[in-house]
């Protein structure tokens, strides 16, 4: 009698905890509510130059929204130790030069270069590309975030629907982002020279 006793006051008490609720993150809209920019990217390849080892993303990006644009690129790797590597960060010129040569694209342009006014149609698109210092031989699986492709954004809220507010107190601000997943396997033994396998491209609010 005590036993089933104590278990209905266990069940009793269980029903009566409830888990704390969090915010939602903000999710892009499925179809643009703000301009968009058309972005084609190719797979990340790793080059060498000198004794050092850089990863690198070439991409086009054309404005067929109505209007000119401002492009402004903001490419970041997360690698598997959940780093987070801004592109173009103290990059020698020597590094673009020889992406340049390698892809074989005279169109090509760095990062400083893609940056600005877009004018509108596919004769107006830039090729550019973004590139990263090698911190591991190891790559395995990362990520690529590409910003300043859209125009749409949310102000980060509180279950109370306040704006969260950052460190400088100002409310905390997502733009919609695109994620790009990547795998390789096995490139600890041949860095450079495994397949790049990409697992998913997805937009984020981020």
């Amino acid at each position: 009698m005590r036993q089933s006793l104590a278990l209905i006051l266990v069940a009793a008490l269980a029903g009566s905890i409830t888990a704390p609720t969090f915010a939602k993150t903000p999710q892009p809209s499925i179809y643009p509510i703000s301009w968009q920019l058309d972005f084609k990217h190719g797979s990340p390849k790793r080059v060498v130059v000198g004794t050092d080892a850089y990863w690198y993303l070439t991409y086009t990006v054309t404005n067929n929204t109505g209007d000119e644009q401002v492009f402004r690129p903001d490419f970041e790797m997360l690698n598997k130790e959940g780093k987070v590597l801004k592109s173009d960060r103290a990059i020698p010129a020597e590094v673009f030069d020889k992406i340049k040569s390698v892809e074989g694209n005279r169109l090509l342009q760095p990062l400083s270069k893609v940056a600005g006014a877009l004018r509108q149609g596919v004769d107006q698109a830039k090729d550019g590309v973004a590139i990263w210092p090698e911190v591991t031989p190891r790559m395995g699986s990362f990520k690529i975030f590409v910003g300043g492709l859209s125009g749409e954004y949310a102000i980060l809220k509180d279950d109370d629907g306040k704006p969260v507010m950052g460190p400088d107190n100002i409310p905390v601000m997502l733009r919609k982002t695109l994620e790009i997943d990547y795998q390789i396997y096995g490139d600890e033994f041949y860095p450079g020279r495994d397949d790049v396998h990409q697992l998913a491209e997805k937009w984020i609010m981020r």
